[in-house]
Order: structure tokens, then sequence, then C-alpha cells
């Protein structure tokens, strides 16, 4: 049977026509998926620039019109106005301590007791030798006024006059040492008594009880440290001192407050005392000494403050929460919220800051709704969820 009506299973030869019917189609079906891709990502990326897609939560806050201060803030540390060192001016043992450590004492109230016996009898031997050089003394005296007599008389010489005239001198610059000795022995005597010098807190006892104190050790007894009034000692940027010089000549004393380090507490309330005569080259400062009453002790020595001093008060100004303001090539700006819900970008310009709120001077006004929170998100024309106010359902 002859094979020359049969198909041939060679297809070699129609190899590249079969290829160049299906690879048109391959190309556009590739090209097709390709565009659906590049359209699926593009959608997704159009959808989170579109200002009209799903709304942003964000937290919003007023501006309104009012007063705002500018105070100066720095780090300030807390100074007591004299710190003393109690220590014993006479050597001797210690018999009693009368303060309790951390105890506030007045000046002149008692500290400590030394062993008062040793200078009672030095005052008892300085008193002994001054009554015996003044009755010597009395002594010569009477022999003076006679001698006085006696040479009136002729039976006596000028010599032995002025002889005996200058032993009455020696017996009167004698009593003067011994009544000097007196008092020093009285002096010592009221020193065992130790009291306080100055009125404040006392420190940890260094000494205890039994233990022999001297004039000459260097630790003293206990420390006091005055807390009403006392003082803080501050820094602000030598930038601002103009300001604050300008205000101090205008107003008199600037208030200045105290607050904890977190600047969430005030500790005290005071005024600007003093200013100091130079410019700290290393940090670019100058320092501030401000002056509280702290009656209710909440000021320590040594303690580190936040000290704000207020420099001036704007007055009638638009004010927004300083987290509400952003800073971009434009320069500073914020987004308000229209009533329709979407946003506005609004170049502002800022007057001036005090932590948490922000001074304009022009860009919006009082009542306009502007962002806080949730600002990373937003475009011009975004559309935002506003927070639900409290108690409101759903």
């Amino acid at each position: 049977m002859s094979d020359t009506n049969l198909p041939s299973l060679d297809t070699g030869t129609d190899r590249p026509a079969l290829l160049r019917g299906w690879r048109p189609w391959a190309i556009l079906g590739a090209a097709a998926v390709i565009g659906l891709v590049v359209f699926a990502r593009g959608g997704k990326k159009d959808a989170a620039l579109n200002p009209a897609g799903r709304p942003v939560p964000v937290s919003v806050s007023l501006a309104r019109k009012g007063d705002m201060a500018v105070r100066l803030t720095g780090l300030g540390t807390v100074v007591s106005m004299e710190s003393v060192t109690v220590k014993s001016r006479v050597d001797g043992q210690l018999l009693r301590v009368a303060f309790t450590e951390g105890q506030m004492v007045r000046a002149g109230d008692l500290l400590a007791e030394i062993d008062p016996r040793p200078f009672q009898v030095q005052l008892m031997q300085a008193e002994g030798q001054l009554a015996k050089d003044q009755a010597a003394r009395d002594n010569a005296l009477a022999d003076l006024r006679r001698f006085q007599s006696l040479v009136q008389q002729g039976i006596l010489s000028r010599q032995q006059l002025d002889t005996q005239s200058s032993s009455v001198t020696q017996f009167e610059a004698a009593l003067k040492a011994d009544q000097a000795a007196v008092e020093s022995a009285k002096l010592n005597l009221t020193y065992s008594r130790i009291t306080a010098p100055t009125s404040g807190r006392v420190g940890l006892r260094l000494v205890d009880a039994g233990n022999m104190v001297r004039a000459t050790d260097a630790t003293g007894l206990a420390t006091i440290a005055p807390i009403q009034p006392i003082n803080v000692v501050f820094s602000v940027p030598a930038d601002h001192i103009q300001q604050v010089l300008a205000q101090t000549a205008k107003n008199g004393r600037l208030p200045v407050e105290a607050w904890d380090r977190d600047l969430k507490s005030r500790l005290g309330s005071g005024a600007l005392a003093a200013i100091d005569n130079q410019v700290d080259p290393a940090t670019g400062t100058v320092k501030l000494k401000a002056l509280f009453t702290n009656e209710d002790r909440a000021l320590f020595p040594n303690q580190f403050v936040n000290a704000r001093l207020l420099v001036d008060t704007l007055r009638e100004v638009i004010i927004v929460p300083t987290a509400a303001v952003q800073r971009g090539p434009q320069g500073s700006f914020v987004y308000v919220v229209k009533p329709d819900s979407t946003t506005e970008l609004r170049v502002i310009e800022v007057l001036g800051t005090d932590g948490d709120e922000t001074a304009l001077r022009k860009g919006l006004s009082g009542g306009e709704t502007v962002v806080t929170d949730g600002l990373e998100k937003l475009r011009p024309g975004s559309k935002v969820a506003l927070p639900k106010p409290a108690g409101a359902k759903g």
C-alpha cells in the first residue's frame, strides 16, 4: 500500500509557520497581564494619594484668640543662700547632740554640748588671778597716796614717788590682762554650748556623742542649709539677654517659675534677683539667679529644676497647639479642617512658642479647626475622620 496519500509526520518544514501563528497571541497575552498588574499597582498608589479616598483618622483642636506668655526655659540648680558647716570653737569631749537629723532650726538653737568643766576651772583660775592682782593694785595705790603726802612734807624724795606711781601703773596693766583672761574663759565656757549660727535645715550628724572634738576638725558636727528663702541659678541663651535686660528695666523684677524635670509639676514661684556680668564662652549662655520664698519647702538645695522666666506677654494673638505646627519648604504650615471634613494646607507665620502653645502672627483665624495628630497621612484635600465627642454612641 502506498504512503503517498498519508500526511507526513515530519513537521520540521512546517514548525516556523506554526510558531509564526501563535507568537503574536502570546505576546499580546503577556502584555495584557503586565498591563493588569501595572494598572492594579497604579490604582492602589493612586488610591493612597487620592484625597477623596478613605477618611484619615485625626485628632484636632480649635485655634483661639487670646494672650500668651513668652517664657525662657533653662536648666537650673537650687542653691541655699548660705550653707554653714557647724564646727566646735574649743577642744573637748562631746557630751550631747541636741538636734535631730533633718530638723528645722532657728539661729541660736542649741545643737550640741561639750564638757564645760575644763572651761569652768579656767574661769575660776582667771578670776582668782584677777582678785589677787586687784588687791595688790589697791595696796600700791594706797602707798602712792601716802608717798604723795610725805613728798609734800619733804620726807621722801621725788624719785620714790615716781617709782611708786610706776608700780601702780604696772598693777593696772596686770588687771587688764587678768580681766581679758576672765573674759576668754567665759567665752570658752559659752563655746562649750554649740548653737545654730543661722536658721535652716540640719543635715546628717557627722560626729556622735562621746567623741573628742577640736576646733581644727575639718568635717565639723553637721551642716545647716537655709531653705526659706532659697535661690535658683539657671542659664539662658546669650541671644535673649538683651530682651531680659530690656524687660527688667521696664517692669522691674521678672516672674520666674520652678518646674520639675518633666515640666509637669510647678514647684514654686519667685522673681529674678540678679543677672551675671558675663557670657560663658563655653556654652554661650548667661547665668541668672531667682529668689523663691519656698513657703511649702518644695525646693531642696542642689535640686535640678527647670526655671521658666516670663519675659513678655503677647496680647490678642491666635494660639494653636504646638503639635499642629509643621515645617516644610514653604515654611511653617498647619492643616485646617474645612466644614466638609477635608483638609487645607495653610501657611502661617509663627510669632512665638511657649511649651505646648504657639502664637501666630497671621495665617489663621480664631475658631478654625487644626489637625494635631495623624498629620503624616494627610495631603491637601484629604478626607478626615474626626473623633467622636465623649459619650457619643456608635
